[in-house]
């Protein structure tokens, strides 16, 4: 998919997107700056008139400069002729007059050998010999560092440049000072493309993008190419609002679609028995639009195919398989009732995820993603036409006064699909099997609420890596011999990653500074910057989310920005995981037992029979101190054993090389034998427990054993000691609860000290951790909220009109709607059990008091 329609012209970054461009050439009024005296022509001059005139000159400048470098000999940078004979006329009939060259520029104590400028706009004119992505040695102002990223820097550090011009005379780019942007941004002209191929039409928008009245405000915020820019950021919020309403769409037809198809009968009977939840068969559906959204950007982006495919290969993938086509079908027929185009998609969709098809330059790209337990229900029922080209057409289109436009899938990032996420939080699914309808329903503040999510602006993220992740990349580099190792061993995590918009602002911030570092350029190339972006992303990155959709979002949002065209998705499973943050065991806490405060009561507990667990727990703590009943020494050397074990596991899964399908499938394997390792499984065990006893039911007749001191510790020394009951039960509160135990999810970031010495952090009794954490954690109180609680279940009671009427509704429950009952008492009790933790597992010491808000104990969390 072209990312302009216009043959010679390509935007990268969003700078000017697509839609800007179009509008400027159509003269769009809307915009401002397009009439005829705005670029100071003659009273009634019109544009076309000027244009064409120019168009004539310019041509006849450019079949003389080819006939001069036709004469060039090997070897020879044409930089005389590139300029006199072809760009300084070209600019001259821009309407920048006959430009001087200037001398070098120094800046900040480095130079810039810019070769023109046009008052506050430096125009870069090099000989067409010369590459703008790459250094040439002996050239002047291509020597040191390429010319795109010599002119970046320079426009990256004037405070006084804001729009600048490159070209070698075979392409002219637009640049701006792109400080904030995450990517190279420019605006491309490939000027031989458009003079032999005599694309006047493409011409128009260099003629009005470049002219120099364009940059000619004395404030450079003030030209027109940063009011354009700016046009461009408020399209984008519209955009991105319609995108969020799309994907909602898009999910509601796909889910409608797969369950209104007559040979759909096995997913039909799995919903209504319940083998299939309605939730699962949503996050299927999500999985789904995942899978189209990542691969629409990898094919605008050009990233999907390997990059050796031959051209026919390419043109029979994208005219015949690629989601190129769906799009473009789309925007042209509402589809019929077969469903040929499904089964073509989940065939592309297969070779993805086991071993590719060279037969169509697909490799494989692994990963939980692209496997068919990801879809299991959906990759085995039907689709029509009608239904998958209604979604891609919500997904892949917006619409602006009755007209389709297409979505800039080439330069959409993580925060336009975290801001995508947010919403979908807010969506519940309901679903009528005899009516065949499915329906996506906003209970605001519900499930966005009760998980944490939130979304935050890149304004408020810059800020932060500023203050806490750039003093200590500097520090590292300085302190080390190597630097590009140091960014490397660099670990940065955020412990609410959501869609992972912090972690991939953070990791572009290190990509960009191990990409200098190997090239030697301020600004690198963008291969360059894709390759280093990979490498952090596999050895630095970490986050936890408890939302596991989440999780899954945040995996896409990084393997969107750091795909290698080639290679199989990054291994992330061992750095983003789904857990409870807040919620899990240290190696001290452990080590001191269960306390008795485990055995305070919250909603649905016998509190006599809390009062006499106390009291044993207490007695058995004391004889175990007083009579020596336990080797602590011992049982510290067995604990340092376990986790050696599970760190160098770890860190040789870190080191494992994934270049292609078989490397990152046994790293997979590795992996999963890590996490089913006895190791493992004993350690979070033992961390499981002790988690367990603050949060267990302690009824009478209770399904197992109740967890005081003596049982805990014989599960220490013993883990195969424990009961079948208790194990499961124990097992079954860590699946509710997600508990996260940092020390053994990330035994190669935390490790335990060596015997007789003291653990650097002693609050937690672990050496290590992480050099940065960092994120914007929920504000949220530790209390089940009532009203949001019942606004999905039960308007009626939500909307009551003060809190004691609500409460004898929700009483008189038990006998109307029991099971509404259960499930609200189930949930009251969980959110006093996390309560319940934060306050008297000993673990926030500072923050686990009065009124707890998460953003409180989350911040304690980070600082251990």
């Amino acid at each position: 998919m072209k990312t302009t329609p216009f043959l010679s012209i390509r935007t990268e970054g969003g700078l000017l997107p697509p839609d800007i461009l179009e509008r400027i050439a159509k003269a769009d009024k809307e915009l401002g700056g397009l009439e005829p005296a705005y670029y100071h022509l003659p009273k009634g001059e019109k544009l076309n008139e000027a244009i064409s005139r120019s168009w004539s000159s310019v041509r006849n400048f450019w079949k003389r400069f080819q006939r001069e470098k036709n004469k060039l000999s090997q070897g020879d940078t044409g930089t005389s002729i590139t300029r006199e004979l072809w760009l300084l006329p070209l600019f001259n009939e821009l309407g920048y007059g006959r430009l001087i060259f200037a001398k070098a520029t120094e800046l900040k104590g480095k130079i810039y050998p810019i070769s023109h400028f046009w008052h506050k706009s430096p125009i870069h004119i090099i000989g067409c010999n010369i590459p703008l992505d790459r250094r040439t040695k002996g050239v002047k102002g291509a020597a040191t560092a390429s010319p795109h990223s010599m002119m970046q820097e320079f426009l990256n550090r004037s405070e006084e440049h804001l729009w600048g011009f490159l070209s070698n005379g075979l392409k002219l780019r637009i640049l701006r000072d792109n400080m904030l942007f995450s990517r190279q941004a420019y605006v491309e002209f490939d000027l031989e493309s458009m003079l032999e191929g005599e694309l006047f039409s493409d011409f128009v928008l260099l003629w009005l993008l470049c002219h120099q009245s364009r940059v000619e405000a004395e404030n450079p915020y003030e030209c027109w190419l940063e009011k354009w820019s700016g046009a461009a950021v408020t399209q984008g919020i519209r955009i991105l609002d319609k995108l969020r309403d799309g994907v909602c769409n898009a999910i509601s037809i796909l889910g409608q679609g797969f369950i209104a198809h007559p040979a759909n009968i096995d997913l039909r009977d799995k919903l209504h028995s319940g083998a299939l939840s309605v939730q699962d068969y949503f996050h299927q559906l999500l999985r789904l639009v995942y899978r189209l959204l990542f691969l629409f950007a990898a094919e605008d982006r050009e990233l999907l195919l390997s990059p050796d495919t031959p051209s026919r290969t390419k043109e029979i993938y994208f005219k015949y398989y690629s989601t190129t086509r769906l799009r473009k079908l789309a925007a042209k027929i509402q589809g019929n009732r077969y469903e040929d185009l499904y089964i073509s998609l989940k065939l592309i969709m297969q070779k993805l995820g086991e071993s590719g098809c060279p037969h169509l330059g697909l490799p494989a790209l692994g990963s939980f993603l692209w496997s068919k337990e990801a879809i299991a229900d959906l990759d085995k029922a039907s689709l029509s036409n009608e239904h998958l080209l209604g979604a891609v057409r919500s997904l892949a289109y917006t619409v602006d006064e009755g007209l389709l436009r297409p979505v800039d899938f080439k330069n959409i990032g993580s925060q336009e699909l975290g801001s995508v996420y947010e919403s979908l939080l807010e969506l519940h699914p309901e679903i009528n099997l005899t009516k065949c309808t499915f329906e996506l329903k906003n209970f605001a503040g519900h499930e966005r609420k009760t998980t944490g999510s939130y979304y935050t602006p890149s304004s408020l993220i810059n800020e932060l890596l500023d203050s806490a992740l750039e003093p200590v990349v500097d520090d590292k580099i300085n302190k080390s011999e190597n630097p590009e190792q140091a960014i490397l061993d660099l670990k940065i995590c955020d412990p609410a990653c959501g869609s992972g918009h912090f972690l991939i602002a953070a990791a572009h911030r290190l990509a960009k500074r191990l990409a200098s570092i190997r090239t030697e350029d301020e600004e690198p190339a963008p291969k360059a910057m894709r390759e280093a972006l990979r490498d952090v992303i596999r050895k630095c990155i970490y986050g936890v989310d408890i939302n596991p959709m989440a999780v899954e979002l945040c995996k896409v949002n990084l393997w969107m920005e750091s795909m290698v065209p080639g290679q199989p998705l990054s291994f992330l499973d061992h750095h983003i995981k789904c857990g409870n943050s807040l919620l899990g065991a240290t190696p001290k806490l452990i080590g001191k037992g269960i306390p008795p405060e485990a055995f305070n009561p919250i909603s649905g507990d016998d509190k006599k029979l809390c009062q006499e667990l106390k009291k044993i727990t207490k007695k058995e703590k004391k004889e175990i101190k007083i009579g020596g009943f336990l080797d602590l020494e011992e049982e510290i050397k067995n604990l340092n054993s376990t986790h050696k074990i599970l760190s160098n596991q770890a860190h040789e899964i870190s080191s494992l090389d994934e270049k292609n399908i078989h490397l990152l499938n046994e790293k997979q394997n590795k992996y999963n034998l890590m996490v089913r390792s006895r190791e493992y499984e004993n350690a979070k065990l033992i961390a499981d427990a002790w988690c367990a006893a603050f949060v267990m039911k302690k009824t009478k007749n209770p399904p197992c054993p109740f967890l005081t001191e003596n049982r805990f510790q014989k599960i220490k020394n013993n883990p195969l000691s424990i009961s079948r009951e208790l194990k499961e039960e124990i097992a079954r509160l860590s699946r509710e609860y997600k508990f996260f135990h940092w020390h053994i999810e990330f035994p190669d970031v935390f490790y335990l000290p060596e015997k007789g010495k003291k653990p650097e952090n002693k609050h937690t009794g672990w050496d290590g951790g992480f050099d940065v954490v960092l994120g914007n954690p929920p504000w949220e109180k530790i209390k089940l909220q009532e009203k949001e609680w019942f606004i999905r279940v039960m308007p009626e009671i939500a909307s009551a009109p003060n809190a004691a009427a609500r409460k004898k509704m929700i009483a008189r429950l038990s006998e109307n709607e029991p099971e509404i009952y259960v499930a609200f008492l189930k949930a009251k009790r969980k959110s006093e059990g996390i309560s319940h933790f934060l306050r008297n597992s000993g673990h926030f010491p500072l923050c686990g008091r009065g009124d707890i808000n998460t953003y409180t104990v989350f911040a304690e969390n980070m600082r251990n």
